[in-house]
């Protein structure tokens, strides 16, 4: 798909299907993720691929925003193999930035996606057996879309370019 095209159709998906995300298509995800820029390329992350059963129930009990996803991302970043300056670590922006070339990549592949930072991160770590270092940073549910699903209410509502960019 063209770059255009993928940055303006990926949508929020609230309710997916149970139909089974193709394997290639994972890999193809993750190596997304794999190849996104970090911090003096240190990679400071961790992806757990949940989709068991057990996994998912311990999502749940984290999150209310699965949307019955059949397969969640958990994104950590690790605080202990991070670039840090100062009192300052980019554990999580580069968390951040893996996520979003995974979520890009998912709807390049037409699997759909939600980004969600709505958990509790103490559930994960219990769930996870996480270690102090791992850090939950987001969760990225991701499968194919219910045909009943409901469009997202704020996705084509952007603010006019001028209100976010100042030339100086």
């Amino acid at each position: 798909m063209e770059f255009d095209k993928v940055i303006r159709e990926r949508q929020a998906t609230r309710k997916f299907s149970n139909k089974i995300v193709e394997k290639e298509k994972l890999e193809n995800i993750l190596e997304a993720g794999r190849i996104a820029p970090t911090a003096k390329n240190l990679q400071p992350i961790k992806i757990y691929v949940v989709e068991s059963s057990e996994g998912l129930d311990k999502i749940d009990k984290a999150s209310p925003c699965r949307y019955n996803a059949p397969i969640v991302l958990l994104v950590c970043g690790d605080k202990d193999s991070a670039y840090t300056k100062g009192d300052y670590s980019t554990y999580e922006m580069d968390a951040c930035i893996v996520t979003t070339h995974m979520m890009l990549e998912a709807t390049n592949q037409g699997i759909d996606n939600i980004w969600v930072e709505m958990f509790d991160g103490e559930v994960l770590r219990e769930e996870f057996n996480l270690s102090n270092n791992i850090v939950p940073i987001c969760l990225l549910p991701i499968g194919y879309k219910d045909e009943n699903c409901p469009a997202s209410p704020n996705h084509n509502k952007r603010k006019d370019l001028t209100d976010l960019v100042e030339y100086v």
